[in-house]
């Protein structure tokens, strides 16, 4: 809606207001406040012929028909309104136009009897209008056929994009073919998972001829799934697509290579996500712990409260060094840092037996007195006031329990009140 206003003219500087007023509340420091006035909808210049006018007063009609969900009404005035790109007196074709694509698919998708042809008579239209847009609207077009379950046909329109030309290619353009060829090779994948699953459904059908099938649709989309990794960028979905296929055919050296250099390629911008796809693919293929340690103290880093966290401790705590001991009471400390785990009994029971651990040691009260340091002003406010007390007993009461005998450990020297106050019961 934001593209129709701005055609229609409605957003104006603001201008001075020159009526006199004795007002003191109408002066600011010896200035009159700058008001906004209201501004007429449509105003004629001595350029505006009458047919521009007539093409704005649509758009008026289309704006007002989608503010009210009048849709059947907006559908009808746009099917007028693209004669506005006759105009040859237009300087800006180009806006008006994805300003059609934009609101034409906005009223297709919210009017009741709209069918699939007429979402691809619009897209072909604006496709083969002459102008910039034909990559992001071959993109989207593809993607609503996508939603219809109709992925040979997202895949044909988007080979048909990749292919094609304007002019001297900018990065842009550059860029967004990248992309078509990244999600022509997703469509590739999505239509041999579903051989896949026929496939192993159904004895009956021919085995061989389906596994070449298969096997084809795999060489498709691998030959761009791999080329994701020379363009830096989160391609979460691209990558797993690919790892998959890669470990169907037990290529696991290569599925392990392109999960590493996802998470580690310092290119590509930080994604917890990479990290969490390597710790599952290993984890999955009995990596040694080392290994799975490894992946986990980098996605640490990333997001303290995730919670593989509670894995990564587990981890460190079979290790049985001192050193990884104190090293998970760091990372369960940094999770209950944080609101959404301040009331989960894993992450308390996980900081009790820590403790418990590091009581065997002889210098257990400085370790834990390090690690609180930074805390002890703001952690009792956090989760050890009446409050919590009382919240805590009613709603998990068990929580209560583990918490209780931490309060002393964890903040010796303040007096804290996390008990629950006794139920009085009326006679």
């Amino acid at each position: 809606m934001d593209d129709l206003e701005e055609h229609l003219g409605l957003h104006k500087h603001l201008v001075d207001d020159d009526g006199d007023s004795s007002d003191n509340s109408s002066t600011l420091r010896g200035k009159k406040l700058r008001l906004p006035l209201v501004q007429p909808m449509f105003v004629e210049t001595k350029k505006e012929t009458g047919f521009t006018q007539s093409c704005r007063m649509c758009l008026e009609q289309i704006r007002e028909a989608m503010l009210h969900h009048r849709w059947q009404e907006a559908a009808e005035y746009m099917a007028c309104y693209p004669q506005i790109l006759e105009d040859k007196a237009c300087y800006t074709t180009k806006q008006y136009k994805e300003l059609i694509w934009r609101a034409s698919t906005e009223i297709l998708h919210h009017h009741p009897k709209s069918t699939i042809e007429d979402y691809n008579i619009i897209y072909e239209r604006l496709k083969h209008s002459g102008f910039k847009l034909y990559l992001k609207v071959s993109l989207e077009h593809s993607f609503h056929l996508m939603l219809q379950g109709k992925f040979e046909d997202a895949k044909q329109h988007l080979a048909a994009a990749e292919s094609w030309r304007y002019g001297k290619e900018s990065s842009a353009q550059i860029q967004r073919t990248k992309l078509i060829q990244a999600y022509r090779s997703l469509l590739d994948f999505i239509i041999w998972s579903e051989k896949k699953v026929v496939l192993s459904n159904n004895n009956t059908v021919d085995a061989l001829s389906e596994n070449q099938s298969m096997h084809n649709y795999f060489r498709q989309a691998s030959v761009n799934l791999k080329g994701i990794l020379s363009n830096p960028g989160v391609w979460d979905p691209f990558i797993l697509s690919y790892v998959e296929m890669l470990e169907f055919y037990e290529d696991y050296e290569e599925a392990l290579k392109v999960l590493n250099d996802y998470a580690f390629d310092n290119s590509f911008p930080p994604n917890p996500n990479a990290h969490v796809y390597l710790y599952k693919y290993l984890q999955r293929h009995g990596a040694p712990q080392k290994k799975l340690i490894h992946v986990l103290k980098n996605l640490q880093l990333l997001v303290p409260s995730h919670e593989l966290m509670l894995e990564y401790t587990s981890l460190l705590l079979q290790s049985e060094k001192q050193k990884n001991t104190q090293k998970a009471l760091g990372i369960v400390l940094e999770m209950l840092d944080f609101a959404c785990w301040r009331n989960n009994l894993d992450v308390w029971m996980c900081l009790k037996t820590i403790i418990d651990k590091l009581q065997t040691e002889d210098d257990w009260e400085s370790i834990i007195s390090e690690k609180m340091t930074l805390r002890k002003e703001w952690w009792p406010a956090l989760h050890f006031t009446r409050f919590h007390a009382n919240k805590d007993s009613e709603e998990n009461p068990e929580l209560l329990e583990v918490k209780a005998p931490l309060v002393k450990i964890l903040c010796p020297d303040r007096t804290l009140k996390y008990y629950a106050e006794p139920v009085t019961r009326g006679k």
